[in-house]
């Protein structure tokens, strides 16, 4: 309907950038935020909208210290969690009437990353940063209910730039054209590739507290495969407790998390950034202070072409945009 001109599409004053997959779920959009997040906030007062995938509410809510997962979302907390000193965060599930309340609210705004709005079609946005993931690619997948796509490949056409995620770190170029090649069977902008790189993992509760040798695993992902084998690299692994992504975990949860490190001496848990930001809910602190817990952080890596090249492109769309003002 937007293809054939049926419906109309709605663009801003605000440069805008959109981060987005053609799958459900696991691509690593959010690390990729928090990597654009890093650069731009320090060049543009930056808004970073988010639908608040899993959140209890509706409607428009700007992310401040009163409002937690439930109210915003995961991925909207764990960003406002990192960067509040830096960024503004918001949440609407409609993103057209979302940026309208952002300009009203913040004229200063000069710049907003949409995570997670590929196929919100009602905005034209100046950039659309498309990403797929190594281990399953759009090119390979099909359409829900037989696949993971939400659109069909095709939908890659609408991309400036396409990302392959999760990539191992040292990929051979002869793969890289493979994926490349596939790839432009359903687009023509450039592909890029990039890596996770797992950081040292920080306490959750008591800064004092220490790592430990032996660690139980937490995790509430689309996808939990890549963070354990890192966790199995750097630890011995007692057990894995896997809960579904956008988990909202409840005190029979926590209860059984502490059973199991008490149970086993020298042990600590270890659960991602995401995980961490929930757990650190005020009513699960009189049980998880008594335990040594850990967050491993991710970053996302890149050669540094890559890198030079997707900043490039994106500072080359918000001054076209800022030009035609």
């Amino acid at each position: 309907m937007f293809d054939k001109g049926r419906l109309k599409s709605s663009s801003f004053g605000i440069p805008t950038v959109v981060v987005g997959n053609l799958s459900v779920g696991g691509s690593g959009k959010t690390p990729m935020v928090e990597f654009l997040v890093n650069y731009f906030s320090q060049k543009y007062k930056l808004t970073v909208l988010s639908r608040g995938y899993g959140r209890k509410t509706k409607g428009f809510f700007w992310a401040d210290s009163s409002l937690g997962p439930g109210e915003i979302g995961d991925e909207p907390f764990q960003i406002y969690s990192k960067f509040r000193d830096k960024i503004s965060v918001a949440v609407g599930e409609d993103r057209v009437a979302a940026i309208r309340k952002i300009q009203d609210s913040k004229p200063d705004t000069d710049l907003i990353i949409l995570d997670d709005a590929y196929q919100h079609r009602y905005l034209k946005a100046d950039f659309y940063l498309l990403l797929t993931t190594y281990q399953n690619p759009f090119f390979s997948d099909s359409v829900m209910p037989l696949g993971k796509l939400r659109e069909a490949p095709e939908g890659a056409s609408r991309a400036d730039l396409i990302i392959v995620t999760k990539c191992p770190a040292e990929m051979d170029e002869s793969m890289m054209k493979t994926y490349k090649k596939s790839i432009a069977k359903y687009s023509q902008a450039k592909t890029i590739f990039s890596h996770i790189q797992y950081a040292h993992p920080f306490p959750v509760f008591d800064k004092t507290q220490r790592e430990k040798q032996n660690a139980i695993v937490v995790s509430g992902l689309a996808n939990d495969r890549l963070f354990i084998e890192a966790c199995h690299k750097r630890y011995k692994v007692i057990n894995i407790l896997s809960f579904a992504d956008h988990h909202h975990y409840r005190i029979s949860d926590v209860q059984k998390m502490v059973a199991m490190v008490k149970s086993n001496p020298e042990t600590m848990l270890i659960t991602t950034e995401k995980d961490a930001v929930k757990l650190k809910n005020p009513r699960f602190h009189e049980y998880l202070a008594e335990i040594p817990i850990f967050a491993l952080p991710i970053k996302v890596k890149m050669s540094a072409k890559d890198e030079d090249y997707l900043i490039l492109q994106i500072s080359k769309a918000i001054a076209e945009k800022v030009q035609i003002l």
